[in-house]
Parts: structure tokens; C-alpha cells; sequence
């Protein structure tokens, strides 16, 4: 399989859609802590460290491993600056019969509403099929969601289902929809 992780798409005139390096951290933090409130709602509670170079250092580190691993693979988008706006990541990506990916993201409180993250998600999927071969993408939304929903429905994904208690949001399990998007009807490869 050729390897496109580092090819890089301009999504809009000072947006670059980019795979993440562990040089990213300090802008990462940057961004979680500028959105922290903002996002609360939307995630689970996190340590202090979470926000600091450090600690998304080392889950950048993380998730690079997995990558290596083929198990996940993280973007983001940068600005005309280089700094990390926006974080798309497809995870727990298994082969197979499953030949499937999880895909969470999040986007700059101050760059929503630009059509930024339908533009991304599209990329992820084109590139979790072109380039990891991927059969299907699934998404979950907390139910009061609205916008991230309409990013998915823009993005051709259809919802299948919704699971209780699902993950623990904000303090509480909380039930989510479940989204998904057939990406080919190809078989897997034998």
C-alpha cells in the first residue's frame, strides 16, 4: 500500500488539512485549553495535564505509536501559522472482515460554522479509503449534538443507531448516536 500520510490538502485559503506530529503539542494544548469550555460539554472530563505541551505530548506519542501500529491515524488542521485548529482522528481501526475505523474530531469554537470540518471529515474518508482501504467509518455523537450531526449528514454519513449510556461525558454516561459511512463495497483483501 503507498503511503499518502503526508500528503497535505489546503481546505480553504489559510487551512491546511495535515497528518499530526508530535511537533504539533504545544499548539494542541493551546487550542484544548482555548476550547475548554466550550468542548466540556461534548467530552469526557480531563485532567489538568491534558492541557500542557507535556501532556499532549504523550498522547501524541500515543497515538503516532498506534498509527505505526495501523491501529489509528491523527490529523489536523493547521492555520496559515502552522498552529493546530481543528483535530480529526480515526481510532481503534481494525482489518478483516470489520475493516473499520472510529472517527472523532473537534474544531476551533472560533473556526465553526466554515464548513471546515464537513471539508476534513471528507478528507479522512477519502483517505481511509484510497489510502488505509478502509470499508466503513463510524461516528458517535452525544444526543444534543445538533452540529456535529449535520457535519456527518453533510459528510454522507447515515445514522444506525443509538447506544445508552455510551461514554462518559461531562461527568455522566451519557446515550449517543451512532453514525457510520460505507466507504466501497469491495471484499476485504485476501
Amino acid at each position: 500500500m503507498t503511503d499518502h500520510r503526508h500528503h497535505h490538502h489546503p481546505l480553504a485559503a489559510d487551512v491546511t488539512f495535515r497528518p499530526a506530529v508530535i511537533e504539533d503539542a504545544p499548539s494542541f494544548a493551546a487550542a484544548l485549553a482555548r476550547n475548554r469550555a466550550y468542548m466540556s460539554r461534548w467530552e469526557p472530563v480531563r485532567p489538568a495535564s491534558f492541557f500542557t505541551a507535556e501532556g499532549q505530548a504523550a498522547r501524541l506519542a500515543e497515538l503516532l505509536a498506534d498509527r505505526d501500529a495501523g491501529r489509528a491515524m491523527p490529523w489536523v488542521l493547521a492555520d496559515g501559522q502552522g498552529q493546530v485548529i481543528a483535530g480529526f482522528t480515526l481510532s481503534r481501526i481494525a482489518l478483516g472482515p470489520y475493516l473499520s475505523g472510529l472517527l472523532g474530531y473537534w474544531v476551533d469554537a472560533g473556526r465553526a460554522g466554515r464548513g471546515l470540518a464537513t471539508a476534513a471529515v471528507g478528507a479522512v474518508c477519502e483517505a481511509a479509503r484510497d489510502d488505509l482501504g478502509l470499508h466503513r467509518i463510524e461516528a458517535a455523537t452525544v444526543i444534543d449534538n445538533a452540529a456535529s450531526q449535520r457535519v456527518l449528514a453533510k459528510s454522507g454519513f447515515e445514522r444506525f443507531g443509538t447506544a445508552p449510556g455510551y461514554l462518559h461525558i461531562a461527568g455522566r454516561w451519557r446515550d449517543h448516536h451512532l453514525f457510520q459511512r460505507l466507504l466501497h463495497d469491495d471484499p476485504p483483501p485476501s
